[in-house]
């Protein structure tokens, strides 16, 4: 952006992707405008909570926390709305940063979100409440100011300093800043209201009742005062007795009749909230839509929470907490620079906002506050670090939690199957990082399976003959825990079998799966990328490993039911040479070639050792920057196959035959390929395939 400067004042130009953003905004959200008024009532909440913290941390401060409120100033002739806190402010450079610009990361998937629900709104796909939803959900909460206000002025002092900063835009193309010397400490956000209905039927936002209405709707709960200055009718004078009785009839008309004007109105302030802590009522006395309130305010989102947790802890450590569990996905859940954690208050002192201590990273989705009674005031993020208090409050809340969704999981499946398909990677997180967690995370962890879903009870081959479709497959499939599966594990099973891949269908149809799915033998199918990582940290379950069906030799001998590919087993010793020959001239690219015990169809596949990556995580490890040395696979051969039985009788009768070397560079390639692997000369491959057809 571009200053322009003209005496005191500054005018930059934003830049163009926020002003998409604006534009995106002003012209596209207007399904709930009264969304401006809760963003800016939460912000200036947040203003509050931060100046009574840092007065309690920082004595010199000088600021004046006796009276700490928000107020709403109304000015229907003027048609303006202000509204003030006396917060902890901001300096000129937070302006700029936090008001003037919207550049930051995730700002272009943003404005796609934007664009793609107005464009969705407009088909009539998605309802206009979801395309509100975004404002909450990108933190650009300010900026709604824009769908109710032509042009939007921000007054601010920083708490501390002695010059305030005025900040002016119209959602266009520029917006100015400027000093104030006489900006009072906190923050002030005027509007210059848009004219009341129109196309867009906006209410009167210079209204007391509409402003009443829309307090008491979303942000009854702040926990600071929310005032307005109303007018009413002034109270009646009180009469003074006159002469008596006597001399009434046309003197009492006179009286009346010379007697001034009643005042009209007087003005009352009013708090327009209730002020109370949600966290500390009986659950009872609470509604849903308070407790929804409350989680859109806390999370800055607007969907509605899955499930409402409420815990009071009473005793050595005494604290409350009240969680929600989200419906949406946040944009940043997987951003390396997403905020996680509750807000911590101590004896209902705001004391931070993303207290990270008190929820693991696999956790980072869970919203909502806790009030501990016992900590200090002044605690910081190194000493809660260390403290014991915030080890045990984490670990009850950690364990609560999970029972929560172990819940959700047993009693409402259908909203489970939602929740899992959202959070169910990050969860997983934990199998790999909280070993007192995994337990209870193995308990509602869920994952699909080569079984039909149609499948009876039983062991995995047993049930309907025929298998449902895919798509059928992923509309009526929960998924199983691992408990689940050793249930119904084939006779004679000892281990935990699964495949890990880039989706489901490139697992399902991998030549891994070929003896398996011969003998009716379940596999679970792992996709997340997460996935490659936990199932080594885990190892084992009950007793029962853990093993991949592309790693190691398989032999499943006695386990499940007898399959063909038992009947007429070539003798191996026929290979014997044909495998010699291949390791050589394969031995760029491979380190093994021998015969399958795990192939059926196929006529050859690449498998690892048994503590080999798989190539999902090596491209995972190089594409964040780690440099591994090259690994080579095994080329597993299926002796039964016509492919591989010519090769082998073509090689035995005559070993320098011209077109074997291509022959066994197609088989690999092909391998490769079914794998989901990376050629590494995918153009002499094409060749080489385009000549021999």
């Amino acid at each position: 952006m571009s200053p322009q400067t003209s005496g005191a004042a500054e005018t930059r130009e934003f830049q163009a992707e926020t002003r998409q953003l604006l534009d995106l905004m002003i012209h596209s959200i207007y399904s709930n405008p009264d969304t401006f008024l809760r963003e800016v009532i939460s912000n200036s909440s947040d203003a509050l909570d931060k100046l009574r913290l840092a007065a309690l941390q920082d004595s010199s401060l000088g600021a004046d926390t006796s009276d700490l409120h928000i107020e709403l100033i109304p000015d229907a002739g003027a048609r303006t709305l202000t509204i003030r806190d006396n917060g902890i402010g901001m300096s000129r450079d937070e302006v700029v940063d936090l008001i003037g610009t919207l550049a930051r990361s995730g700002t272009g998937q943003m404005r796609e979100a934007l664009s793609a629900a107005r464009a969705a709104q407009e088909s009539g796909e998605v309802s206009e409440q979801a395309t509100a939803d975004l404002i909450g959900q990108f933190g650009i909460g300010f900026y709604s100011t824009f769908m109710v206000a032509d042009t939007v002025t921000l007054v601010t002092r920083k708490a501390g300093e002695s010059a305030g900063t005025r900040w002016t835009s119209s959602g266009e193309d520029t917006y100015t800043i400027e000093d104030a010397p006489d900006a009072p400490q906190g923050t002030s956000v005027i509007l210059q209201l848009k004219p009341a209905g129109g196309d867009a039927a906006l209410p009167d936002y210079a209204e007391e009742h509409t402003l009443r209405r829309v307090v008491r709707t979303y942000s009854d709960f702040i926990a600071w005062p929310i005032r307005m200055d109303v007018e009413r009718p002034a109270p009646e004078p009180e009469s003074t007795d006159g002469a008596g009785a006597d001399g009434a009839g046309a003197d009492d008309a006179a009286a009346e009749d010379a007697a001034p004007e009643a005042p009209g109105t007087v003005t009352e302030t009013e708090t327009l909230n209730s002020q109370k802590a949600l966290w500390t009522r009986p659950r009872s006395e609470v509604t849903d839509e308070e407790y929804a309130e409350f989680y859109r305010h806390v999370s800055h989102a607007w969907d509605e929470p899955l499930e409402t947790i409420t815990l009071k802890a009473e005793g050595t450590f005494e604290y409350q907490a009240l969680l929600f569990l989200p419906t949406q996905v946040p944009f940043d859940l997987f951003s390396p620079d997403t905020k996680r954690g509750v807000q911590l208050y101590v004896r209902r002192v705001f004391i931070m906002d993303d207290c990270e201590e008190l929820v693991p990273p696999f956790l980072r989705f869970v919203k909502g506050i806790v009030d501990a009674q016992d900590l200090s005031l002044n605690v910081s993020r190194e000493i809660l670090q260390q403290d014991r208090q915030i080890r045990a409050i984490r670990k009850r809340l950690v364990k609560r939690v999970l029972q929560t969704i172990e819940q959700i999981r047993t009693d409402r499946p259908e909203e489970f199957r939602s929740f899992w398909a959202n959070f169910g990677a990050v969860l997983k997180e934990g199998l790999i990082a909280d070993v007192d967690a995994r337990e209870q995370l193995l308990a509602v962890s869920t994952f699909a399976s080569t079984r039909p879903a149609q499948a009876g009870a039983g062991n995995a081959g047993s049930g309907s003959d025929e298998t449902p479709r895919d798509d059928e497959r992923d509309d009526d499939e929960v998924g199983a825990t691992i408990a689940e599966y050793v249930s119904r594990m084939a006779d004679g099973q000892e281990e935990i079998y699964y495949l890990t891949g880039t989706s489901r269908a490139a697992v399902e149809n991998s030549p891994h799966l070929e003896a398996f799915r011969a003998r009716g033998v379940e596999v679970l199918i792992l996709t997340d990328p997460v996935d490659e990582v936990w199932v080594d940290a885990v190892g084992e379950v009950d007793g029962k490993r853990l093993r991949s069906v592309a790693k190691g030799d398989v032999d499943l001998s006695g386990i499940g039911s007898e399959g063909e590919e038992n009947k007429d087993e070539p003798d191996a010793a026929e290979f014997a040479d044909l495998l010699t020959w291949l390791g050589e001239e394969l031995s760029d690219e491979v380190k093994q070639v021998r015969l399958s015990h795990r192939l059926t169809e196929s006529a050859a596949c690449m498998v690892g050792d048994e503590f080999d990556m798989t190539p999902q995580l090596e491209a995972m490890y190089r594409a964040s920057g780690m440099e591994l040395p090259t690994s080579k696979r095994i080329l597993e051969l299926n002796p039964t196959h016509p492919l591989v039985e010519r090769l082998r009788e073509q090689y035995a009768s005559d070993p320098s035959a011209p077109g074997l070397a291509d022959t066994a560079r197609l088989l690999s390639g092909a391998a490769v390929l079914a794998e989901g692997g990376t050629l590494s000369d995918p153009a002499a491959f094409a060749k080489l395939l385009v000549d021999r057809i």
